[in-house]
């Protein structure tokens, strides 16, 4: 794959610029306590990560990876508010950047390389963690699971901030952790670059055949020098 087409990119969130597992976890068993229902050492829940917080509750009440087919509707909605209200009020109590996300992101935008997220992450929670860490100014545009009608794996999110810079998707790298960044890369046009570190069930992230794969962030330099 040629990078020299490259003009922006859209990251992923989750797994890709924040470990935010942990506070994930955590709100997920505040929650199930307020429940009273069974709680979970932090890395299962963090194995249940990558498909949105609807996903992720409904997981989490199902005690598995797979939803329970007969989850109560009324339930989940009384999870999700709890959910909400719990993950607001400890949203940066443990995530950080991974290694080289921040000097990544400055030297990218010092370059004046248009740069989108694009995650499956409540848009609320997504922008909060963004300007608590610092990164909001690096992103013009920012997509949440709920910002569109369409989320990853569908290339809809990415088509959208395709049109909005008026880019071909042989112009955007896609730079995601899970296997919906590159199916939604693959059905969108746009090339991908993988990270090894972030949420993919214990899958590597090679088999969903990216165009470049890192256990470093750093690397995508390489790509706009």
């Amino acid at each position: 794959m040629n990078s020299a087409a490259l003009k922006a990119i859209a990251f992923d969130f989750d797994g890709t610029l924040i470990d935010s597992g942990p506070d994930l976890a955590l709100a997920i068993n505040l929650m199930l306590k307020e429940l009273g229902r069974d709680t979970f050492v932090s890395t299962v829940v963090q194995g249940w990560v990558g498909n949105g917080v609807e996903v992720l509750v409904k997981r989490a009440l199902s005690g598995q990876e797979n939803i329970a087919p007969d989850l109560d509707d009324a339930l989940y909605q009384d999870a999700r508010a709890r959910f909400d209200r719990l993950y607001g009020e400890n949203l940066c109590v443990n995530t950080k950047p991974y290694p080289g996300v921040a000097q990544t992101l400055e030297r990218l935008h010092d370059k004046q390389i248009p740069m989108a997220v694009v995650t499956n992450k409540p848009y609320p929670f997504t922008k909060a963690l963004l300007v608590e860490l610092g990164f909001d100014s690096y992103f013009d545009i920012v997509l949440g699971g709920e910002s569109l009608p369409k989320r990853k794996p569908d290339p809809y999110p990415l088509q959208y901030v395709l049109e909005k810079r008026a880019l071909e998707p042989s112009q955007m790298l896609m730079v995601g952790d899970s296997r919906n960044d590159i199916l939604a890369a693959k059905a969108a046009g746009c090339p991908s670059f993988a990270l090894t570190y972030g949420y993919n069930y214990g899958v590597p992230i090679a088999e969903s055949d990216p165009d470049w794969v890192s256990d470093s962030i750093r690397d995508i330099e390489k790509l706009f020098d």
